[in-house]
């Protein structure tokens, strides 16, 4: 139980402060447990840790656009062509902005930290964002605990 909680607190905290990558602590934490149950089980807190960090890169994010900061930035064309662009492609296609966000979830590719702060200032529907960075993270987190287990057990 107490190995479950330090990973749900380690992901919450590797999600907010990308200098701790959680996949070193999934290495470590992964070599002191045995079977898939468990594996799959860290994999989930790790997923539900680095979720709830996601979110508030999204909260800082979707709040912060309309500072004037952020309001500046937009005034450059490029800058609001950009986001003009992934504005375009996410507002009103769910499944589109689903899928984007899955991929960084669960490869990493684009980086999530990236997508959370574009999912926040595209105002990306919350009900969209929890559970597919939820279940991206999961699979992944729970794939590495399972490899870890594989390759020492």
């Amino acid at each position: 139980m107490i190995l479950w909680l330090t990973t749900f607190a380690f992901s919450v905290a590797s999600a907010l402060l990308p200098f701790l990558p959680i996949e070193v602590y999934i290495v470590g934490a992964g070599a002191t447990q045995e079977g898939t149950a468990t594996a799959i089980g860290l994999g989930i807190a790790a997923g539900a840790g680095a979720t709830i960090g996601k979110v508030v890169w999204y909260e800082v994010a979707r709040r912060g656009v309309e500072s004037a900061w952020a309001q500046k930035k937009l005034g450059n064309s490029k800058v609001r062509a950009g986001y003009e662009k992934w504005l375009g492609r996410m507002q009103g296609r769910p499944w589109y902005a689903a899928g984007v966000m899955f991929v960084a979830a669960s490869v990493g590719i684009p980086p999530l930290l990236v997508m959370a702060a574009v999912g926040g200032l595209l105002k990306m529907p919350m009900w969209i964002f929890v559970p597919t960075v939820f279940v991206g993270r999961s699979i992944r987190f729970s794939l590495l605990f399972l490899g870890v287990d594989f390759a020492i057990h």
